[in-house]
């Protein structure tokens, strides 16, 4: 199938599994090893880009605020966005659970684990402004129906569009959520845990774009010795 042929051999296997669970094979008639693949870098927004793309999606509509809002700044995915309720936030406290996925027929988030993020003042500010009364969810629709992942599509495709930036889907907010934290120097471990990476390996896409991080690390080897004369007694004992 066109564009499809790097998925090829995972779609094979998939669908012979399938075969077997829906009972029209007994068995796996063969073996199909899957070889990792190096994901390029992650496409991004720098941080001038995002602040424009914040300013034009306020201009286009609240949804569209809250949806870049949640995605560059608490790394949600766009079917976590759909699935957000107002009982997983807690205002007060800036707290954000996320436990909750609308994506092709899951209802818990992509690993398996809930995850909390602490929000930040922008995106405390925008929901408390945006609070309703129309459902238990956070984004719905003018016409009162909630949103699904085509909307925060579209609506995160109008507010680039808006800010001449590009247009992509709401994903290229949770890679700009993880690119700024690299950027600004947070933990690996801290970044997937915020961004919800079942796997150390995805957090690692983004750890090229912390220089500040790795020159730290190097710059440990320039540091005075300290010459510890009761190590080298107990290495000659030894010895």
């Amino acid at each position: 199938m066109r564009g499809r042929t790097a998925d090829g051999p995972r779609s094979l296997n998939t669908r012979l599994k399938k075969a077997v669970e829906w009972g029209v094979m007994d068995k796996m008639t063969c073996t199909i090893r899957l070889l990792s693949v190096s994901r390029g870098p992650a496409a991004f927004y720098d941080f001038e880009e995002y602040e424009r793309l914040v300013v034009a999606a306020r201009t286009v509509s609240t949804q569209a605020y809250l949806i870049v809002l949640l995605g560059g700044e608490a790394g949600l995915r766009s079917g976590e966005m759909v699935a957000l309720e107002w009982d997983d936030i807690d205002l007060p406290k800036r707290l954000l659970c996320v436990q909750r996925n609308a994506w092709e027929g899951h209802d818990s988030p992509k690993s398996g684990r809930i995850r909390y993020v602490r929000m930040t003042t922008r995106l405390t500010a925008a929901l408390k402004e945006a609070r309703h009364l129309r459902g238990p969810r956070v984004l719905y629709r003018d016409d009162g129906r909630p949103f699904s992942e085509m909307s925060t599509t579209l609506a995160m495709k109008r507010a680039a569009r808006k800010a001449g930036v590009q247009a992509n889907g709401p994903h290229r907010l949770r890679h700009t959520f993880c690119s700024h934290l690299a950027m600004r120097g947070a933990a690996p471990r801290a970044i997937q845990e915020l961004a919800g990476h079942a796997h150390f390996t995805t957090t690692q896409r983004y750890m090229h774009l912390s220089p500040a991080a790795l020159d730290a690390a190097i710059d440990l080897l320039e540091r005075p010795h300290v010459h510890d004369s009761s190590a080298e007694k107990e290495a000659i004992k030894n010895g």
